[in-house]
């Protein structure tokens, strides 16, 4: 005979809030970028996960800049100030409850049910948590996105949304400005080729800005451009010389190309590898009469943004509470999780993204009813 574990039994409680953090991890896009260490795209900062606090703080280290002392010359004086710029990140908690309904409308059992809502909420805050970071990374400080879907209209744990400076903004076409941007001024591999040299040359150009990073994946050097699939589509049908084919070649015969950041690439170019993202920030008004379609696509970097968790007291990230209502004739699951997510940045500057606005029309014309 099955046993059947309560609602609200510790031992369901941890089953099932460590089987919801298993499965919302698989199913976060972001993911294939995650990791400890300054070596990823997304670094996950770990320190209030086993600490009390809610946030984190971290440093830059600024390049020394001073001439050197030659000969017998006295350097003792001349010694150079080392600088330090600061950034941080908060949690905060998140929460999403699921009604299983009254006794006469609840048709299944508390297992099915368990499952149904963990099935649910996974999916549910694995967008959510998708969404936090195209937010942040993107800097819609405004909320002028026309994502249809969209589930945020605030700032989460008190991180601030932040613009991208204009060292780290770039436009398609000979555009400069969002309302300079016309409709012709689509993703292309020319605009993907130039931006790659934007992070190579920007310190050069002005000692003030840090130098984007690469991912170093198996020896090779990587960023990543993280596109709309309708900017995707726009780049497919480009006519050139260098062939989709050939950018998709690029990408499977790529060394480290079992790592996560390849997994499910469209392509590379120039070491710069392409993915594509339902989620990608949509506008609507870009040009000179404000009507031309747009997306912001994310060119990043090595520490382009950290994420933060802080731990459910379960022993796993997420929460899982269950609960009687109404008279025990109701059975409410709400899942959470402790968290926060930013874009870094010291000293009013982006450190590993460049926010590159394209043209971007669905290519699908409207039905009519």
């Amino acid at each position: 005979m099955q046993t059947v574990i309560g609602v609200g039994d510790p031992r369901a409680v941890k089953r099932w809030a460590t089987s919801l953090a298993t499965d919302t991890e698989k199913m976060i896009y972001f993911s294939r970028f995650v990791g400890k260490g300054e070596n990823n795209i997304i670094e996950r900062k770990v320190d209030l996960e086993s600490d009390a606090g809610d946030r984190i703080s971290f440093d830059l280290s600024m390049r020394l800049r001073g001439g050197m002392t030659y000969g017998d010359d006295t350097v003792e004086g001349k010694e150079e100030n080392l600088t330090f710029y600061t950034d941080e990140v908060r949690i905060d908690q998140a929460r999403k409850g699921a009604d299983a309904g009254g006794r006469m409308t609840r048709k299944r059992t508390l297992h099915d049910l368990r499952q149904i809502a963990k099935d649910r909420t996974a999916e549910y805050t694995a967008e959510w948590f998708d969404e936090l970071y195209f937010l942040y990374l993107s800097g819609d400080a405004t909320f002028a996105a026309i994502n249809e879907d969209k589930k945020l209209t605030t700032a989460f744990a008190g991180n601030p949304i932040q613009a991208p400076d204009a060292a780290h903004m770039a436009y398609a076409g000979a555009a400069t400005s969002k309302a300079t941007l016309t409709a012709a001024d689509t993703m292309s591999r020319d605009l993907i080729e130039r931006v790659s040299v934007m992070p190579r040359m920007m310190n050069a150009v002005d000692p003030d800005v840090v130098k984007m990073t690469p991912v170093n994946v198996d020896g090779g050097k990587h960023f990543v451009m993280l596109m709309s699939p309708f900017q995707a589509h726009s780049l497919r049908i480009e006519k050139g010389e260098l062939t989709w084919a050939d950018i998709q070649k690029a990408a499977a015969g790529a060394e480290g190309r079992n790592n996560p950041l390849f997994k499910g690439a469209l392509g590379m170019l120039n070491d710069v590898v392409l993915h594509q993202h339902e989620n990608v920030l949509r506008f609507s008004d870009y040009g000179a009469g404000s009507n031309v379609d747009a997306a912001r696509a994310l060119f990043l970097g090595r520490q382009a943004g950290v994420v933060a968790y802080g731990e459910a007291g379960n022993g796993t990230r997420f929460q899982w509470e269950e609960e009687l209502k109404d008279a025990k004739n109701r059975v409410a699951i709400y899942a959470g999780v402790i968290a926060g997510v930013k874009k870094t940045r010291f000293n009013g500057r982006d450190f590993g993204v460049i926010a590159v606005d394209t043209a971007a029309r669905n290519p699908n014309p409207a039905v009519a009813a």
